[in-house]
């Protein structure tokens, strides 16, 4: 499948405010390493060829171990997460498929609470949100994986 068409160009003021919030991201005190764990994992539901190379390359760049990259999607069982990693990935699994439930169950976001305070919290909703976004636009435009 090719490319549809190149949003970046064609709505670049969109493109810039989108990496002002990213450029947030970067600084907002959550660890680089949670958030690229989010964008991973909430574009491998989404099925956005494009964001889940990007961030397993960007994740392998920074240091990241193969076994924590491959499971990622398998995350639940997985022993190579921290408690908060782990709780970083069920909130970002519930607030990315919310037509299945229309709601973030209280026991997934107490989790998260007990792992991060207000501000990461606000942060970690941000991140989940422009991946969710960035996704989207990934799969509509049928952006190009490795591009």
């Amino acid at each position: 499948m090719s490319q549809r068409l190149n949003v970046m160009k064609l709505a670049p003021e969109a493109y810039q405010a989108f990496f002002a919030v990213e450029k947030y991201l970067h600084a907002c005190g959550l660890p680089l390493g949670t958030i690229e764990l989010v964008k991973l994992r909430a574009s491998q539901i989404n099925g956005c060829g494009y964001c889940v190379d990007m961030h397993s390359r960007s994740m392998k760049e920074a240091g990241e171990s193969d076994e924590r990259l491959w499971s990622v999607a398998t995350w639940r069982e997985a022993t190579v997460y921290t408690p908060a990693e782990k709780a970083a990935l069920a909130l970002t699994e519930e607030a990315t498929r919310l037509a299945d439930r229309a709601a973030v169950p209280d026991e997934v976001w107490q989790e998260a609470a007990e792992h991060y305070d207000e501000q990461q919290l606000a942060s970690l909703i941000v991140a989940i949100a422009m991946i969710n976004s960035w996704n989207r636009i990934g799969v509509t435009a049928r952006l190009t994986p490795g591009a």
